[in-house]
């Protein structure tokens, strides 16, 4: 089929377009990578700090519940619910954005060790293989530490949910009594969390110093 020359023109123009764009995607990889590395490091940082709060009304709002004498058993029961209903939303976008996260370290180091063996000057080369070795072990740490919250984190909402299921069929005073010796190791359990969610909060921390641009 024959073009006319303003479908010709527009076709150059649409090739070109999109060779530059080709072109300054490549030229700045290296950069974009390490920006979004560091980005979703900074998700998943906000996440801890919001989840610990959440952590922290959750367990005060299940004691609360199956406080012995607790005269107004359905105020903390809804009160309890919502932390329950809050913190499963918490659970699920933390699954998400620690995956993104562990993703995006991946995609980092991995582009960065094929770009080390393209220098030709093997001085550059040694230092630039150097740094991302120092780097990685560093940032391995973050999904090491991931893995562990996230189970931990999975385990501790199933079951404070289950307990919200088993008082919303039974919310008397036998029904709280069956569930409290459950409901305190659970509470445990949530303490433990906070402790693992530290760890990884500290990996992240210290990954983010090393990979912080300076003046930034």
């Amino acid at each position: 089929m024959k073009l006319s020359t303003n479908q010709s023109v527009a076709f150059i123009l649409t090739t070109l377009a999109v060779a530059v764009i080709s072109l300054a995607g490549c030229a700045s990889t290296g950069i974009q990578r390490s920006e979004e590395a560091r980005t979703s490091m900074q998700t998943v940082d906000n996440d801890i700090k919001l989840i610990v709060v959440r952590l922290n009304a959750t367990g005060a709002s299940l004691n609360e519940l199956t406080r012995p004498g607790q005269s107004d058993v359905k105020t903390a029961f809804d009160l309890y619910s919502d932390n329950i209903s809050k913190l499963a939303e918490m659970e699920k976008d933390f699954s998400v954005n620690a995956d993104k996260m562990k993703a995006r370290g991946k995609d980092y180091f991995e582009e960065w060790q094929t770009e080390s063996g393209e220098y030709k000057n093997p001085r550059i080369q040694e230092l630039s293989e150097q740094r991302r070795m120092e780097l990685s072990k560093i940032y391995e740490s973050i999904p090491l530490n991931s893995i562990g919250v996230k189970e931990a984190f999975r385990a501790y909402v199933s079951d404070a949910t289950e307990i919200q299921t088993y008082l919303s069929n039974d919310l008397t005073s036998k029904g709280i009594e069956a569930i409290a010796p459950i409901a305190k190791r659970v509470a445990g359990d949530g303490d433990n969390l906070k402790y693992a969610i530290k760890g990884l909060e500290m990996a992240i921390e210290r990954a983010r110093a090393e990979m912080t641009q300076r003046g930034r």
